[in-house]
């Protein structure tokens, strides 16, 4: 039945018989496929909850209202805005006042807002830092957005988080890890 191969140019060989039809899976091909993926998914659930829970408060910083030395004394009085009711705006330029550096302090005047600080997770954080700069990541005030990433670093820690700095027109102006 074999026919040997073309031996002139433009003579064409025959097709070649059909392959036989295949076999569908075997019940302990699909049983072991259907079990792997169960333990799969209850693996990758298990690593996901791991992260989540394994998170620590090492980034929340906490204020506590300072008392007075007297026993006899009424309680400490709330302050005009306690740090709960402040804004993240306002906690982070109070953070930038106390602890920032002359150039700091200056790129915080620009500060219009400031979100996402509070919402961490420790797996995924991502906040941003909106001024009233111009001119994007290219303008002449990228170096002042990066000074806002880096104090914010300071201020925020999270073992995998991103923050943002936004010019006026919300153009990337820096970002960096906090």
């Amino acid at each position: 039945m074999n026919q040997p191969p073309p031996q002139y140019p433009g003579q064409y060989a025959p097709y070649p018989p059909p392959l036989p039809p295949k076999k569908g899976m075997g019940a302990g091909a699909i049983v072991a496929i259907t079990l792997g993926s169960v333990v799969g998914v209850i693996v990758l659930l298990g690593i996901v909850g791991a992260l989540a829970g394994s998170g620590s408060d090492t980034g929340r910083k906490d204020v506590t209202a300072v008392k007075s030395s007297t026993p006899d004394a009424k309680p400490a009085e709330q302050p005009a805005a306690a740090p709960e009711e402040q804004s993240q705006t306002d906690q982070f330029k109070a953070f930038v006042v106390k602890e920032g550096t002359a150039a700091e302090k200056a790129a915080a005047q620009h500060v219009t807002r400031v979100q996402g600080a509070d919402e961490q997770n420790n797996v995924l954080d991502s906040a941003e830092i909106h001024t009233d700069y111009t001119g994007g990541l290219l303008g002449p005030h990228g170096g002042d957005g990066k000074l806002l990433a880096s104090i914010f670093a300071e201020w925020k820690t999270s073992k995998n988080g991103l923050v943002t700095v936004y010019d006026g027109q919300g153009q990337i102006l820096a970002n960096g890890n906090f």
